[in-house]
């Protein structure tokens, strides 16, 4: 296929750098090591964990340099680094000024795929600012209600190394990509790719939006078969026709509303699909009922979508999409429902770290008391107040940045009631809790979607969340 073929590289005796230990680099210096290159891992940390997982790789006769992240070694041919490293970094520039090519680790996964005698399975990648990890693992499930051997990688957590050096043989992967993974990845070409959204995040690693967004674009590059994008968010179409494609790939759409032609959407219910049938100008195929989406919030149909899109340009029939989707679970904190308490909904979205996430989130529902803040991240919410003015029965506030937020609700949102509570210690979430039940009334939803980071308070925003549900849970065997 097309954009597909094995790429061949002579690891033997080659001067390897891998930039950072932890989840990318030690599977990067591992594989490096064993296919007969001599690697040199750098680092900036210099702690106990470090020097434990550098010990592991001397064992192996890998070359280890702890504290040491900016100088680039002698007679490196070859940089791998871990995603999260900014381009910016005296490492890089020292190894563009020697001419030394930088690749990250799913650029290493791409040119290592097939190099185990075993089929190099296509990739279905996922990117944008937000949903990419629901929308594959929608994906997964839907590839493999069709009988197909996949696995949720990338960004998600589960190292694409791991799955394309690995044992098990796929027949596709569904693949999550990050705007700092596209990055470092010169050659990657997908069967087919979504952009699922774009809102400014990670500006201080890109620099600009306009970086950010062309990092993002390059996972349509070299796509084969699809390059699927959101009709709501005309800067994501914007990338399909600046990417360069595959003869034959074609621009697939998804919204909310009526379809057009190549284009996948919703009628009367219905998830459809109008770019995958013999004729799209006048046939439709039913896919699935927006009941079959969980939660069926707008945002996650709009993932759903996504996914069967992506599922759809794999060849995957109509039954598959409905199966796959009605057998997802979402993972916890993401629009999460964690009790009712005396007829009030509590939903924990801690993973809506962005005011763009908790835009979708505070869509989801008619009368929210919203528990936000946090750390804003260079973060405005104006726009963010505008849209859900309207919604809002009362708001918590917590977290460093909360008066960010506070004075955006002042000019958008004056006569919506607002706990401001100066407190970060680890009751803080159960008396945002209890004052958010105070604000209440029967039917409304307290929301947490922190539209922040989680750091300032909580070790992340898994934690976040947990302390959320663990006061609302508390609150639940209070009041039985």
């Amino acid at each position: 296929m097309g954009g597909q073929e094995v790429s061949t590289v002579d690891w033997q005796g080659k001067h390897v750098t891998v930039a950072g230990l932890g989840v990318s680099g030690i599977p990067a210096a591992r594989a490096l090591h064993e296919r007969g290159a001599l690697v040199t891992v750098v680092n900036d940390g210099d702690d106990e964990r470090a020097r434990a997982q550098a010990a592991e790789l001397e064992a192996l006769g890998v070359t280890v340099r702890l504290g040491d992240g900016a100088t680039l070694p002698p007679s490196t041919e070859l940089v791998v680094t871990a995603p999260g490293w900014q381009p910016d970094k005296p490492l890089f520039l020292a190894a563009a000024e020697a001419g030394v090519p930088v690749w990250g680790d799913v650029e290493l996964a791409w040119r290592l795929r097939g190099t185990n005698g075993r089929k190099a399975a296509p990739w279905l990648a996922v990117t944008g600012t937000n949903g990419k990890t629901t929308t594959v693992r929608m994906l997964a499930s839907i590839l493999d209600a069709a009988g197909l051997r996949t696995a949720a990688v990338g960004n998600i957590g589960v190292s694409l190394l791991d799955a394309v050096l690995g044992e098990q043989e796929y027949d596709v992967l569904a693949v999550e990509l990050s705007s700092y993974q596209l990055h470092w990845a010169p050659s990657l070409r997908a069967h087919s790719a979504a952009v699922l959204n774009l809102a400014p995040d990670h500006l201080d690693w890109h620099g600009s939006m306009e970086a950010y967004a062309a990092d993002k674009g390059r996972v349509y590059e070299g796509n084969t078969v699809a390059c699927v994008y959101n009709a709501a968010d005309p800067a994501t179409e914007d990338l399909v026709r600046e990417a360069d494609v595959e003869e034959g790939c074609r621009a697939i759409g998804f919204t909310l509303g009526t379809p057009g032609p190549s284009q996948l959407g919703v009628v009367e219910g219905l998830l459809v699909d109008r770019a995958f049938v013999a004729d799209r100008q006048k046939q439709a195929q039913e896919l699935a009922e927006v009941t079959d989406v969980n939660p069926p919030a707008p945002h996650n149909i709009a993932n759903a979508l996504a996914a069967a899109a992506l599922a759809r340009a794999f060849g995957v029939e109509p039954a598959a999409v409905r199966d796959g989707l009605r057998a997802f679970r979402p993972d916890a904190h993401r629009i999460e429902h964690v009790a009712d308490v005396g007829d009030v909904a509590y939903v924990d979205d801690s993973k809506a770290t962005n005011t763009h996430a908790a835009e979708a989130s505070l869509a989801a529902y008619d009368s929210i008391v919203w528990i936000a803040g946090g750390l804003a991240k260079g973060a405005t919410f104006d726009a963010l107040v505008t849209g859900a003015a309207e919604r809002l029965r009362g708001v918590v506030l917590m977290g460093a940045d909360r008066a960010l937020i506070h004075e955006a609700l002042t000019r958008h949102a004056p006569d919506v009631p607002v706990v401001d509570l100066d407190r970060t210690d680890t009751g803080a979430m159960s008396e945002a809790v209890a004052r958010a039940a105070g604000l209440a009334r029967p039917g409304d939803t307290v929301l947490l979607a922190p539209a922040c980071a989680s750091m300032d308070m909580f070790t992340n925003y898994n934690k976040r969340g947990e302390a959320f549900a663990d006061a609302v849970r508390a609150r639940a065997d209070e009041t039985a």
